[in-house]
């Protein structure tokens, strides 16, 4: 977005490239930032793609609900999303991106930030040729998880409550739904209230382990011991996955969900995962990612129309990504709450589905105070983090 505004943009990728990663299922609203880009078409198009029409859960006994179809809450193109392998969806944005201008230098690390007094001024970088300096009048955090900024600054505040562990990996041959359910989510509920992801994708299906780690870890360690019991353990998935044959290595990561303490300073900008990350159970982080993106490239021309890049350029940008963030995060919660039952809170307040199912397809563009304030009296949910605003300029 900057380079088609005619900014000299240049990204900077550690990786060789594109490269696999989770976070495969995106949700409805992810239409909008990929309709600013121009892509919807393409991915519509792509091979890569699964059509996703809903989300199902499963009760630990094995029951699985009927399916929330995204076109029954609004009729809509958004209404249908999609499954997709990220290498090949990641390609596709990095290919756009270069077609609009932008230089992408693959294997290429961040090293450090450079600062000119109390402002960044760009980063010290490196590659098969040696360090370089690369300048800018505005860098943008868009690391992901590895919080680049937040690991120079220590600015990384873990969420005092979600420390959840997940263990995922792929299988081939496994039984699919049919028809509009053909590439459906599934929540998977284990006991303790951890759960299982499905996710169907062209070729194979994306199967993850979350719950608290003491949980998880009760008979040892092994992940692929771990993941095998808890999927033998929940009737549906078990089912799901007679006959198959796992063909990816096991990964993990734990303690995932944090907050920066700024989302600025001066000269510098965080967007996406490089600022926060919730919980994988509502797929809401590559919806998130791309909505900031859209979020910081308006701000960021805003901001050199002013010729004003300082941290407080970007409060009104961090303070709408906060409220979005929270909305989900208040919703994480909710589902985590040992007492809380979606089923039993819509019973009691009907009225309140359209809120709720808003919330879930990823509108971060209303105000959910209604629904969080019904929902408190089910289950503990939290006020919001105080931090995240942009760092005080000295």
């Amino acid at each position: 977005m900057l380079a088609e505004a005619g900014r000299s943009v240049t990204l900077i990728e550690r990786a060789d490239g594109p490269r696999e990663k989770i976070g495969e299922s995106l949700l409805p609203y992810c239409y909008f930032p990929l309709e600013r880009l121009g892509l919807v078409d393409a991915v519509r198009e792509a091979s890569f793609r699964v059509d996703k029409n809903s989300v199902q859960f499963v009760s630990t006994g094995g029951k699985k609900s009927q399916p929330y179809y995204f076109f029954q809450h609004r009729d809509h193109p958004s209404s249908r999303t999609w499954q997709v392998e990220r290498r090949e969806f990641d390609a596709l944005l990095i290919e756009n991106a270069r077609a609009k201008g932008v230089d992408v230098r693959f294997g290429t690390s961040a090293k450090k930030l450079l600062r000119d007094g109390g402002r960044v001024i760009g980063v010290e970088a490196e590659n098969g040729a040696g360090p370089t300096e690369l300048r800018a009048r505005l860098t943008i955090d868009a690391s992901g998880r590895d919080t680049f900024a937040q690991r120079q600054n220590a600015w990384r505040v873990p969420d005092p409550v979600l420390g959840k562990l997940a263990i995922w990996t792929y299988f081939e041959g496994a039984r699919r739904e049919e028809g509009l359910d053909a590439g459906a989510t599934t929540v998977a509920y284990l006991r303790d209230k951890g759960w299982i992801w499905v996710i169907p994708l062209p070729d194979r299906v994306s199967v993850g382990v979350v719950g608290e780690p003491a949980y998880l870890h009760r008979e040892g360690k092994d992940l692929e011991e771990i993941h095998a019991r808890e999927c033998r353990d929940q009737p549906w998935v078990r089912a799901y996955l007679e006959g198959a044959r796992r063909v990816a290595p096991f990964q993990a990561t734990s303690d995932f969900s944090y907050r920066s303490r700024h989302c600025a300073e001066d000269g510098l900008v965080l967007a996406g995962d490089a600022f926060s990350f919730i919980d994988p159970v509502f797929s809401s982080g590559v919806m998130l990612a791309l909505w900031s993106g859209v979020m910081v490239a308006d701000a960021a021309l805003a901001a050199f129309e002013r010729g004003d890049v300082s941290a407080a350029a970007f409060r009104g940008y961090g303070d709408e990504f906060r409220r979005g963030i929270e909305a989900m995060r208040r919703l994480v919660y909710a589902f985590y709450d040992r007492g809380f039952r979606f089923s039993e809170f819509l019973q009691r307040h009907p009225e309140l589905r359209p809120d709720l199912t808003d919330c879930l397809i990823g509108n971060m563009d209303r105000d959910y105070d209604a629904l969080f304030e019904a929902a408190s009296r089910f289950a503990d949910i939290p006020p919001p983090v105080p931090h995240g605003g942009p760092k005080p300029s000295a």
